[in-house]
């Protein structure tokens, strides 16, 4: 079957085979390049911060074209000098559109972000990793952004404090937030919100003091995975920038082999 459009390639030049016409009638949704680690700028509340990133895009394809241009979303990614923001997303996707001369243009950008954090009581300095998911899409000139949070924390059961005559079973626990449009919060207001809903934030270095007031205060402050989801959610809701939210909690049971989870979407 001819595939393609055969066509005569000048002297002196090499042939654009991606350019090439296509005849087969299907037209693609994405196309792109995925996994593609790369150095980033991410702007935060405190200026900015340099992390590496994984990041996919992709723009849809015509039927009559035979393929993209791969190389020009590396070339888009090195021309890119301003930190990073959700804000800023739109941009860079119309930019992405155009240059790849295509109908539209998704990305995503996961990458860890470090925040510096002192102990309760003795005040010592540590950081502490977040996962961070920033993306969106444009179509017809309109685009969509989200930001995704992982924020590891401490919970503390209800009801094993309820029923033990001493002490309650308590894990690390991981809640994941994604907001749309995604710069309807910055990263540490999300991140802050999280961690004042669960029992306990985690922190990358506590004396004993701190040890004692962190166990104390998710002994003070029991939470459910129903609970985490739902006094997040309340605060979302309530935001009237945010169109879309979704909160998810799963802790890693101590006393169990699997997992409690639980989600809520709006």
């Amino acid at each position: 079957m001819d595939w393609e459009a055969q066509v005569p390639i000048p002297a002196g030049t090499i042939e654009d085979v991606q350019s090439h016409t296509d005849h087969r009638r299907q037209a693609i949704d994405a196309v792109g390049i995925k996994g593609l680690r790369h150095p980033l700028s991410i702007a935060t509340e405190r200026g900015s911060q340099q992390t590496v990133a994984t990041i996919s895009l992709a723009v849809p394809l015509p039927a009559e074209r035979r393929g993209t241009h791969m190389s020009r979303f590396i070339d888009l990614l090195m021309e890119q000098h301003e930190p990073l923001t959700a804000s800023r997303l739109p941009i860079f996707l119309a930019t992405v559109a155009r240059r790849l001369d295509a109908a539209g243009a998704e990305a995503e950008f996961r990458f860890p972000l470090f925040l510096r954090k002192r102990a309760p009581i003795s005040g010592v300095s540590s950081y502490l990793d977040y996962e961070i998911r920033l993306g969106g899409s444009i179509k017809d000139g309109l685009a969509s952004t989200y930001t995704e949070i992982q924020v590891p924390v401490t919970s503390l059961c209800p009801c094993s404090k309820e029923i033990s005559r001493y002490g309650a079973h308590n894990q690390r626990s991981h809640i994941r937030v994604k907001i749309e449009p995604g710069d309807a919060l910055g990263l540490e207001a999300l991140i802050g919100l999280v961690e004042d809903k669960a029992s306990a934030p985690l922190y990358g270095l506590l004396k004993r003091t701190d040890e004692k007031f962190i166990t104390e205060q998710a002994y003070d402050n029991p939470r459910f995975v129903e609970d985490t989801v739902r006094e997040i959610a309340l605060v979302l809701r309530q935001d009237q920038h945010i169109r879309r939210y979704s909160v998810e909690a799963e802790n890693f049971e101590s006393i169990h082999n699997h997992s409690a989870w639980a989600v809520i979407a709006g």
